[in-house]
């Protein structure tokens, strides 16, 4: 049996990439969860790949900001890092912005996309799908995040049930962000450091037990 090292892909938005939503700047290695998920699986085995960006959607196009639409950068990140033995997908905040107007199915269909490139792009990776955490009940007041409406908080509620149904269908592994953490108070949208402690130990749980990684 190869005792190659084992590569994960992370593929999600500024809850990957480590926003602090208490004060607007990247959290550093050792607190965002990506990096902490590294340290519980062990250097000597895994690689943690962070590919999170701020703003970043499934399919949508943002006028705003260049460069957000998943499906554009995902087949080029899954040949960069290629070999990968699993891809964490965690997307679907940014596309609750009212810019946008889709509804959690229309984002789901986005979900497939990326998926079907998975498919093409890397078709022995495992998957998990994680549907994000929910956004805050302010989030859409003034002094928060304005791209957002009051529907935006429902939408991102009835992501979960969408993603479950794709990860049975697709037979891939699932988990719900919100069944472990929520958005801090101070911008209603991002985890804080307590949160991506807590999200690195979910993630690393789903990852050993629930049949990713078998121990030989």
């Amino acid at each position: 049996m190869s005792n190659r090292v084992k590569r994960i892909l992370c593929f999600g938005d500024s809850n990957t990439w480590g926003y602090n939503g208490v004060t607007g700047k990247r959290l550093p290695w050792g607190v965002r969860w990506t990096s902490l998920l590294q340290q519980k699986m062990g250097i000597e085995n895994f690689h943690i790949i962070e590919e999170g960006l701020c703003g970043r959607t499934t399919v949508f196009e943002d006028p705003l900001r260049k460069g957000r639409r998943g499906t554009e950068l995902l087949p080029v990140l899954l040949e960069t890092h290629a070999p990968l033995d699993a891809i964490i997908i965690m997307l679907g905040t940014n596309d609750c912005k009212t810019i946008f107007g889709a509804s959690a199915e229309v984002i789901g269909k986005g979900i497939l996309c990326l998926l079907d490139q998975i498919r093409e792009y890397a078709p022995k990776a495992k998957v998990l799908l994680i549907s994000p955490i929910y956004l805050g009940e302010k989030v859409w007041q003034e002094g928060y995040d304005t791209e957002y409406s009051k529907a935006s908080i429902e939408v991102s509620k009835n992501l979960e049930i969408v993603y479950e149904k794709i990860a049975s269908e697709r037979n891939i592994g699932f988990m719900k962000a919100s069944s472990y953490v929520s958005c801090c108070e101070e911008d209603q949208q991002h985890l804080d450091e307590t949160g991506h402690a807590k999200f690195a130990e979910a993630v690393y749980e789903k990852l050993k037990f629930g049949c990713f990684f078998k121990k030989s």
